[in-house]
């Protein structure tokens, strides 16, 4: 169990800013995905996605955050507090971790690095207990409270592909899971081929892919953060690789919590209405 939640916002949205937009989307939201974190983009209520995200969490029962955020954070700063740590935001400890960006390379190293740089800025978590996630998926209290709380070392929420309202395209940029008959973790790859998404098919006939949210002890997943191979097709350092060398060597270690329903997600710029129209109908307003 755990009240610590680490929230990934590092990346440089480089798919955001490159896809198109539709007639639907506003100047002023192309702007933004164009220039902000996905996180902080203007939804149709006026508040960034983030915002929504925070207060499940808070819901959920998580009462320390921790951001990691690019090289500039003063967007995220604004919005939750200009403290390195200790910010009050609705009664949550806001805190940020920085994911630089090395002299050689001009983006981030991906998602182990970012989860490496917090547990290294913020050290008593290589030996705690912590969940992580991305800032640009609405997760759902239901999931984060299963998560939060799950019974074993290390755990993910294993969602059932058919739940998820994307095309199999889009899916197809996740990554898929599989587990054995006790749900635990035997494997996991960051964006398969249709034929390593067929393969992955359980007995019950289910792709199962991850969203990015994990629960972790921090003194199991550290030592494998530290040692992430870089993946040669994307040049990245890939929360999966960590995992897949950690349940290496620890079989049995990462609990999957099967689940089928949606995750709103902000990848690319015709994202914005869908995730808009899903708030207005989800929260009309936040009860801080």
């Amino acid at each position: 169990m755990t009240e610590t939640l680490i929230i990934l916002a590092g990346g440089l949205s480089s798919r955001m800013k490159k896809s198109f937009a539709s007639d639907e989307i506003s100047r002023e939201n192309i702007a933004e995905s164009n220039s902000v974190d996905k996180g902080l983009i203007t939804l149709g209520n006026g508040r960034p996605l983030l915002d929504y995200l925070l207060y499940i969490a808070k819901q959920a029962g998580f009462n320390k955050i921790i951001i990691v955020t690019g090289e500039n954070s003063s967007g995220m700063r604004s919005s939750y507090g200009d403290l390195d740590s200790g910010n009050n935001f609705h009664d949550m400890d806001i805190s940020y971790a920085v994911q630089k960006i090395p002299a050689d390379r001009v983006k981030p190293w991906g998602t182990a690095d970012a989860l490496l740089q917090a547990l290294e800025q913020y050290s008593e978590y290589q030996k705690e207990h912590f969940c992580v996630c991305n800032s640009d998926n609405l997760y759902s209290e239901k999931v984060m409270k299963y998560l939060r709380t799950a019974a074993h070392p290390n755990a993910l929420i294993n969602y059932d592909r058919d739940g998820l309202e994307f095309t199999l395209e889009k899916i197809s940029g996740f990554a898929v899971t599989r587990s054995d008959h006790s749900d635990l973790l035997i494997d996991i790859h960051e964006k398969p081929d249709a034929a390593m998404l067929e393969s992955c098919r359980g007995t019950d006939g289910i792709v199962r892919v991850s969203m990015n949210i994990f629960m972790f002890y921090g003194k199991m997943i550290y030592p494998f953060l530290i040692n992430c191979p870089i993946n040669p097709a994307r040049n990245e350092k890939e929360l999966p690789s960590a995992i897949l060398n950690m349940i290496g060597e620890n079989p049995g270690s990462l609990l999957c919590i099967p689940i089928k329903e949606h995750v709103p997600d902000l990848t690319e710029k015709n994202d914005i209405k869908k995730v808009s129209d899903y708030l207005h109908e989800k929260f009309s307003k936040l009860e801080w």
